[in-house]
């Protein structure tokens, strides 16, 4: 498996802007490039980082063109970006919680 670590810093007052930006451009990824998804978090200095999971780094090269306005209107709140880590996932001990029944 393959993992793409993102950081930006964005411009005061964009931060909805680019959280729905990036929720809209992450599903249409998964949906049509068969990435496994991503979290978004904001960190306590400030920046915003995401972590994404892959089949493999082809997969995710091949991936592009995707929801360009999304990517238009998260690019307009980005601040700065930060160079991405790219990372081979060793070892995947990350579990999802299970919602109570209602």
């Amino acid at each position: 498996m393959f993992a793409v670590i993102y950081r930006w810093r964005l411009h005061q007052g964009k931060e909805q802007q680019f959280a729905s930006s990036w929720h809209r451009m992450t599903e249409e990824i998964h949906k049509r490039c068969g990435s496994y998804g991503s979290r978004l978090h904001q960190a306590d200095d400030g920046t915003w980082v995401a972590y994404a999971r892959w089949p493999d780094a082809a997969t995710r090269e091949r991936c592009n063109g995707v929801d360009p306005e999304a990517l238009s209107s998260m690019r307009e709140a980005i601040a700065e970006a930060f160079p991405e880590i790219r990372c081979q996932v060793i070892d995947d001990l990350l579990a999802e919680p299970h919602s109570a029944a209602h």
